[in-house]
């Protein structure tokens, strides 16, 4: 049986018609976690503890615990944690859990992040605190989303550029729609092209890069299957490579 912790709901932020992002203070200590990690969100529905993983957006030093999610019309969870209103209760895994941390990768000059809807989240918490801008000399974040809408948590990407000017480089990329200041792309494809690069100065490569991805399985597995084309191998601890990914599929 899992131990659940008792959280109530802080803030329902609402993106836009199916992305949301909730803060949770929990009523006893929170799980400690390394910026990457994930925790189980559950509900009691129908009599039954029903439980999804989400990778928290916030920070380990923060007091309140936040989730980035979208709706699935057909599944028994998103749609009720959409309609919680602060105050409401919610429940919390008391253990974190995931490999997308900073204290795995290898050393290396340059630090990709390559995110899809609403797997920014992870990359939002390890930009947040210092070791990534202690360790890398440069970091790229591509963020790609369908519509300019579902761009969230562009104020905080915002500050992260003004206060690392010469270290962040931020790429959004939409696929559905046009923007002046987005590569209008899928990622596979803005890798492929070499948009990519000549959009960040820098060359994603074996010799000096570390990649880290979550999002659509779709993408993971096409950048995968092209980054092996330049020497490049997923990174495990018994044979360190270059690309570290996160699935929630």
């Amino acid at each position: 049986m899992a131990n659940w912790l008792q959280g109530e709901i802080t803030q329902n932020k609402q993106w836009n018609q199916r992305l949301f992002s909730l803060r949770v203070r929990l009523q006893t200590q929170a799980p400690k976690f390394k910026a990457g990690q994930f925790v189980r969100i559950a509900l009691e529905i129908g009599g039954e503890i029903v439980a999804r993983p989400y990778s928290l957006v916030n920070a380990p030093d923060d007091d309140e615990l936040e989730v980035y999610f979208n709706i699935v019309p057909e599944g028994p969870l998103t749609p009720q944690l959409a309609q919680l209103q602060t105050g409401d209760s919610v429940l919390v895994g008391e253990k974190a859990s995931g490999f997308l941390v900073i204290d795995e990768i290898p050393e290396c000059k340059y630090l990709w992040l390559f995110a899809t809807g609403t797997g920014i989240g992870p990359f939002l918490s390890i930009l947040k605190t210092a070791q990534p801008w202690q360790r890398f000399e440069k970091i790229v974040l591509a963020y790609s989303v369908r519509t300019r809408d579902e761009l969230a948590y562009l104020d905080l990407i915002r500050n992260l550029q003004t206060q690392h000017p010469g270290q962040f480089s931020f790429v959004p990329l939409f696929t559905r729609e046009v923007g002046a200041d987005a590569l209008s792309t899928r990622i596979p494809e803005a890798i492929s092209s070499g948009s990519l690069e000549a959009r960040t100065g820098i060359t994603l490569s074996a010799d000096d890069s570390h990649l880290m991805m979550c999002g659509n399985s779709e993408m993971i597995t096409e950048v995968s299957s092209l980054l092996e084309t330049r020497g490049m191998r997923r990174h495990r601890r018994r044979e360190p490579g270059h690309i570290t990914t996160e699935k929630y599929h």
